[in-house]
C-alpha cells in the first residue's frame, strides 16, 4: 500500500496556506512592532476592553501559557496594562493604553490590506472563511 501524496492532503494545504497568510502580515505588522499573535490580541482588545486574560485566550484559542507572555510583552511595549481583579485576584484584566490606542487605525486597516495583497474578493474571502469554519465542526459538536 502506497502512502498518500502529501500535496493532495487537505491538512497540508491548510498548513501551507496558514503559514503563507501569517507571513503576508509581516510587512503590515513590522512597522507597528507587532507579531501576528500580538496583532490578534490587539484586535480583540480594540473590539472590547477591558478583557480578562482568560477571555482573550479562549477567544483566540490560546492557552494561558501562550497568552500570558504575549500580554506581558504588549505591556512591556506600553500598549496594554494588566490589572488584577479586586474581587478575584486570580483574574487579570487587560486594557489598551493611550499608546496602544494610537495604533487602532493602523491595526484595524491590516485585514483590508491583507485581502488586497491576497488578490481575493470579499465574496471569495467570506466563502473561504465559512468553509474553514466548518472544518472539524462535527468534532466540536457545533
Amino acid at each position: 500500500m502506497s502512502s498518500p501524496d502529501v500535496n493532495r492532503l487537505l491538512s497540508f494545504a491548510l498548513y501551507g496556506a496558514a503559514n503563507r497568510l501569517i507571513r503576508m502580515h509581516k510587512p503590515f505588522l513590522q512597522p507597528l512592532n507587532l507579531t501576528f499573535p500580538q496583532y490578534l490580541v490587539m484586535l480583540e482588545l480594540f473590539g472590547e476592553a477591558p478583557r480578562s486574560v482568560g477571555e482573550l485566550g479562549a477567544k483566540l484559542g490560546m492557552d494561558t501559557g501562550t497568552i500570558t507572555p504575549l500580554v506581558k510583552r504588549l505591556e512591556q511595549a506600553g500598549l496594554v496594562i494588566r490589572r488584577r481583579n479586586v474581587e478575584d485576584e486570580r483574574k487579570v484584566w487587560v486594557e489598551v493604553t493611550t499608546s496602544g490606542e494610537a495604533l487602532r487605525d493602523a491595526v484595524s486597516a491590516v485585514p483590508d490590506q491583507l485581502q488586497t495583497a491576497c488578490r481575493i474578493s470579499e465574496e471569495m474571502a467570506g466563502e473561504l472563511r465559512n468553509a474553514l469554519d466548518n472544518v472539524g465542526r462535527i468534532d466540536r459538536n457545533e
